[in-house]
């Protein structure tokens, strides 16, 4: 992979800002690195990321796109219903996949995804007040 000047700047950004980001939120801090950079290019430079294993793409349902730098790790995410908020979950059991499908039709599986939903703790409180 190239090294470019936008690369490293969402990389850096992936990498120093922990957490699973928007491309418009990515772009934005990678602007105030660089000085400019298209929303386009930002989607560019996360594919391209995104192929080369530097970041994942995490995609929920009704949500943009988020893109966070842990990869090649298998853990899976908790997402808030009522906030947005995403949090990691580290797989639980040890080996790649942390489950087995109960009929995998011939593939050879060697990632699974898991998201867990429910109302995090801040929204929780919130709701009783």
């Amino acid at each position: 992979m190239r090294i470019t000047a936008p690369r490293v700047s969402v990389l850096t950004v992936l990498l120093t800002h922990a957490g699973h980001h928007t491309v418009g939120e990515i772009a934005d801090r990678a602007r105030q690195r660089l000085g400019t950079l298209s929303t386009q290019a930002a989607y560019n430079v996360l594919d391209a990321l995104t192929q080369s294993g530097l970041a994942q793409r995490i995609e929920l349902p009704g949500e943009p796109a988020r893109f966070e730098a842990r990869t090649g790790d298998n853990h899976h995410h908790m997402v808030c219903r009522r906030c947005g908020d995403v949090r990691d979950v580290d797989c639980e059991v040890g080996v790649t996949p942390c489950i087995e499908p109960s009929d995998a039709h011939g593939y050879e599986v060697d990632q699974a995804e898991i998201t867990f939903w429910g109302i995090c703790p801040a929204c929780q409180t919130a709701g009783t007040s």
